[in-house]
Protein backbone atom coordinates (compact mmCIF):
# COMPACT_ATOMS: atom_id res chain seq x y z
CA UNK A 1 0.00 0.00 0.00
CA UNK A 2 1.35 3.48 -0.48
CA UNK A 3 2.15 6.05 1.91
CA UNK A 4 -0.90 8.50 2.00
CA UNK A 5 -0.76 11.83 0.72
CA UNK A 6 0.86 14.04 3.23
CA UNK A 7 -1.23 17.10 2.23
CA UNK A 8 -4.49 15.11 3.06
CA UNK A 9 -2.72 13.61 6.22
CA UNK A 10 -2.49 17.22 7.27
CA UNK A 11 -6.03 18.00 6.20
CA UNK A 12 -7.47 15.41 8.33
CA UNK A 13 -4.97 15.94 11.35
CA UNK A 14 -6.67 19.31 11.42
CA UNK A 15 -9.69 18.14 11.98
CA UNK A 16 -8.80 16.06 14.90
CA UNK A 17 -9.31 17.49 18.47
CA UNK A 18 -5.64 17.07 19.32
CA UNK A 19 -6.64 15.29 22.72
CA UNK A 20 -3.88 12.61 22.07
CA UNK A 21 -6.23 10.44 24.02
CA UNK A 22 -5.08 6.92 22.50
CA UNK A 23 -9.30 6.02 22.14
CA UNK A 24 -9.27 5.36 18.73
CA UNK A 25 -6.27 2.80 18.76
CA UNK A 26 -3.45 4.67 17.65
CA UNK A 27 -1.14 6.66 19.26
CA UNK A 28 -2.36 9.75 19.00
CA UNK A 29 -4.11 12.10 16.57
CA UNK A 30 -1.69 12.07 13.88
CA UNK A 31 -0.99 8.21 13.50
CA UNK A 32 -4.81 8.65 13.66
CA UNK A 33 -4.84 10.62 10.84
CA UNK A 34 -2.41 9.06 8.62
CA UNK A 35 -4.42 5.81 9.48
CA UNK A 36 -7.46 7.20 7.99
CA UNK A 37 -5.82 8.44 4.85
CA UNK A 38 -3.98 4.89 4.19
CA UNK A 39 -7.31 3.58 4.16
CA UNK A 40 -6.67 1.59 7.25
CA UNK A 41 -9.33 2.48 9.54
CA UNK A 42 -12.63 4.09 9.94
CA UNK A 43 -13.67 7.81 10.75
CA UNK A 44 -15.71 6.94 13.38
CA UNK A 45 -12.98 6.19 16.26
CA UNK A 46 -12.58 9.51 18.08
CA UNK A 47 -14.90 10.00 20.80
CA UNK A 48 -13.32 13.13 21.81
CA UNK A 49 -13.91 14.71 18.16
CA UNK A 50 -17.97 13.12 18.93
CA UNK A 51 -20.76 13.43 16.04
CA UNK A 52 -19.33 16.32 14.71
CA UNK A 53 -15.77 15.38 13.81
CA UNK A 54 -17.35 11.87 12.27
CA UNK A 55 -19.46 14.46 9.85
CA UNK A 56 -16.60 16.96 8.90
CA UNK A 57 -14.06 13.65 8.11
CA UNK A 58 -16.92 13.01 6.24
CA UNK A 59 -17.53 15.82 3.70
CA UNK A 60 -13.45 16.00 3.59
CA UNK A 61 -13.02 11.97 2.66
CA UNK A 62 -16.34 11.80 0.74
CA UNK A 63 -17.12 8.46 3.11
CA UNK A 64 -20.53 7.68 5.08
CA UNK A 65 -21.73 9.43 8.14
CA UNK A 66 -21.60 6.59 10.83
CA UNK A 67 -22.21 6.83 14.70
CA UNK A 68 -18.86 6.79 17.00
CA UNK A 69 -17.96 3.50 17.60
CA UNK A 70 -18.45 2.05 20.56
CA UNK A 71 -15.19 0.04 21.33
CA UNK A 72 -13.59 3.38 21.07
CA UNK A 73 -15.37 5.17 23.94
CA UNK A 74 -18.67 7.40 24.00
CA UNK A 75 -18.74 11.04 23.45
CA UNK A 76 -19.02 13.06 26.41
CA UNK A 77 -18.79 16.63 28.45
CA UNK A 78 -14.79 17.48 28.85
CA UNK A 79 -13.62 16.26 31.78
CA UNK A 80 -10.09 17.46 33.09
CA UNK A 81 -7.72 15.66 35.56
CA UNK A 82 -7.40 16.62 38.73
CA UNK A 83 -4.57 15.50 41.76
CA UNK A 84 -5.63 15.25 44.64
CA UNK A 85 -2.46 16.56 45.95
CA UNK A 86 -2.68 15.42 49.65
CA UNK A 87 -2.02 12.31 48.68
CA UNK A 88 0.47 12.68 45.65
CA UNK A 89 4.07 11.32 46.82
CA UNK A 90 5.55 12.87 43.94
CA UNK A 91 6.86 9.62 41.61
CA UNK A 92 6.39 12.08 38.03
CA UNK A 93 4.71 9.11 36.60
CA UNK A 94 1.47 10.74 35.43
CA UNK A 95 4.15 13.59 33.99
CA UNK A 96 5.44 11.24 31.88
CA UNK A 97 2.03 10.52 30.66
CA UNK A 98 0.87 12.97 30.04
CA UNK A 99 1.15 14.02 26.25
CA UNK A 100 0.48 17.74 26.12
CA UNK A 101 2.66 19.16 29.60
CA UNK A 102 -0.37 20.04 31.51
CA UNK A 103 0.87 17.99 34.85
CA UNK A 104 3.70 20.30 36.32
CA UNK A 105 5.70 19.18 39.65
CA UNK A 106 8.63 17.99 40.53
CA UNK A 107 10.18 14.42 42.26
CA UNK A 108 8.73 13.85 45.38
CA UNK A 109 7.13 16.39 45.18
CA UNK A 110 3.03 17.70 45.08
CA UNK A 111 1.95 17.67 41.11
CA UNK A 112 -0.75 19.62 39.69
CA UNK A 113 -2.82 19.51 36.68
CA UNK A 114 -3.16 22.92 34.56
CA UNK A 115 -6.81 22.82 33.94
CA UNK A 116 -6.46 25.17 30.56
CA UNK A 117 -4.24 22.50 29.28
CA UNK A 118 -5.57 19.34 30.19
CA UNK A 119 -7.35 17.49 27.28
CA UNK A 120 -9.03 15.31 29.52
CA UNK A 121 -7.27 11.92 27.62
CA UNK A 122 -7.27 10.36 31.11
CA UNK A 123 -3.59 8.93 30.25
CA UNK A 124 -2.60 10.14 33.72
CA UNK A 125 -4.77 7.91 35.72
CA UNK A 126 -3.15 4.12 35.14
CA UNK A 127 -0.09 5.13 35.89
CA UNK A 128 -0.40 6.68 39.38
CA UNK A 129 0.56 4.29 42.35
CA UNK A 130 -1.57 5.98 44.50
CA UNK A 131 -5.01 6.13 42.62
CA UNK A 132 -4.68 10.28 43.31
CA UNK A 133 -5.94 11.27 40.20
CA UNK A 134 -9.79 12.10 39.08
CA UNK A 135 -11.39 13.12 36.16
CA UNK A 136 -14.45 15.77 36.68
CA UNK A 137 -16.43 17.75 34.27
CA UNK A 138 -14.76 20.86 33.12
CA UNK A 139 -16.49 23.98 34.46
CA UNK A 140 -14.61 27.16 33.98
CA UNK A 141 -13.82 25.93 30.06
CA UNK A 142 -16.55 23.01 29.45
CA UNK A 143 -16.03 23.69 25.12
CA UNK A 144 -12.77 22.00 23.66
CA UNK A 145 -12.28 24.80 20.99
CA UNK A 146 -10.64 24.45 17.77
CA UNK A 147 -8.22 26.89 19.19
CA UNK A 148 -7.50 25.09 22.37
CA UNK A 149 -7.10 21.46 19.97
CA UNK A 150 -4.19 23.79 18.35
CA UNK A 151 -2.42 24.41 21.43
CA UNK A 152 -2.70 20.85 22.47
CA UNK A 153 -1.17 20.14 19.68
CA UNK A 154 1.47 22.66 19.45
CA UNK A 155 2.49 21.40 22.90
CA UNK A 156 2.51 18.04 22.15
CA UNK A 157 4.45 18.43 19.18
CA UNK A 158 6.88 20.57 21.59
CA UNK A 159 6.98 17.58 23.48
CA UNK A 160 7.80 14.88 21.35
CA UNK A 161 10.49 17.35 19.87
CA UNK A 162 12.17 18.28 23.07
CA UNK A 163 12.21 13.82 23.81
CA UNK A 164 13.64 12.97 20.35
CA UNK A 165 16.19 15.89 20.89
CA UNK A 166 17.30 14.82 24.23
CA UNK A 167 21.37 14.20 23.83
CA UNK A 168 21.42 10.58 25.01
CA UNK A 169 25.38 11.28 26.23
CA UNK A 170 24.17 13.87 28.58
CA UNK A 171 20.98 12.05 29.70
CA UNK A 172 21.18 10.92 33.28
CA UNK A 173 21.44 6.91 33.17
CA UNK A 174 18.29 5.58 33.44
CA UNK A 175 17.43 3.80 36.78
CA UNK A 176 16.43 0.29 36.36
CA UNK A 177 13.20 -0.87 36.87
CA UNK A 178 13.87 -2.45 40.64
CA UNK A 179 14.99 0.96 41.61
CA UNK A 180 11.88 2.71 40.32
CA UNK A 181 9.99 -0.12 42.36
CA UNK A 182 12.13 0.63 45.46
CA UNK A 183 11.17 4.18 45.52
CA UNK A 184 7.54 4.11 44.36
CA UNK A 185 7.40 1.36 47.43
CA UNK A 186 9.24 4.13 49.84
CA UNK A 187 6.80 6.52 48.22
CA UNK A 188 3.58 4.83 48.89
CA UNK A 189 4.84 3.64 52.73
CA UNK A 190 5.55 7.44 53.61
CA UNK A 191 1.76 8.13 52.20
CA UNK A 192 0.50 5.44 53.86
CA UNK A 193 2.12 6.72 57.11
CA UNK A 194 0.38 10.38 56.11
CA UNK A 195 -2.88 9.04 56.82
CA UNK A 196 -2.60 6.69 59.34
CA UNK A 197 -1.69 10.31 60.95
CA UNK A 198 -4.96 11.75 60.13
Amino acid sequence: MSEPAPDLVEQINQLLPQTQCTKCGFDGCLPYAQAIAGGQTDINRCPPGGPDGVVKLSQLLNRPVKPIDPSCGAPGPLRVAVIEEEHCIGCTLCIEACPVDAIVGANKRMHTVLADWCTGCDLCLPPCPVDCIVMIDATENPHWTDTRARQARQRHEARNHRRAQAPTSLAQPNPSASQKQAAVSQALSRARARRELK
